[in-house]
């Protein structure tokens, strides 16, 4: 399993494919993919893709099960933590913007809850990442 961003690291996108299609099994690659229907310059989908993964919105990781027989953990975090605040992504979107100009009052409070929900699972991702893994000996 995975969850990438074209736009954030091209490289981390095609590791996930080449250890999901490695797999004997099923695989799942959850993908980014900004569209029109957001509301911004498709011309610059690719940085707000980056955005998303540095605001925390969209965190990119690998998750390969054969790992934890090496006695390496599974949950490979490949993103820093986030950087920049959710803000930053959120208004470049007609359909996060148009609540902004619609309702002041409710788009300040779900972007609060939605900046703590960030900062929230950001804080478990960085935990299961530090996780150790017993040996398969």
């Amino acid at each position: 399993m995975a969850q990438v961003a074209l736009g954030y690291n091209d490289a981390q996108v095609l590791r996930a494919f080449r250890e999901a299609e490695s797999y004997d099994g099923p695989s799942l690659i959850i993908a980014y993919s900004h569209c029109i229907a957001h509301g911004i310059d498709m011309a610059k989908g690719l940085n707000q893709q980056k955005l998303a993964v540095e605001s925390g919105h969209w965190p990119v990781y690998r998750y390969d099960p054969r790992l934890a027989a090496e006695g390496k953990n599974p949950f490979q975090l490949d993103c820093p933590a986030p950087k920049v605040p959710l803000e930053q992504y959120v208004y470049n979107e007609t359909r996060y913007a148009q609540l902004r100009k619609s309702n002041p009052a409710a788009a300040e409070e779900l972007l609060r809850q939605g900046q703590a929900d960030v900062e929230a699972r950001w804080r478990r991702y960085e935990q299961l990442a530090k996780m150790e893994v017993a040996s398969a000996d």
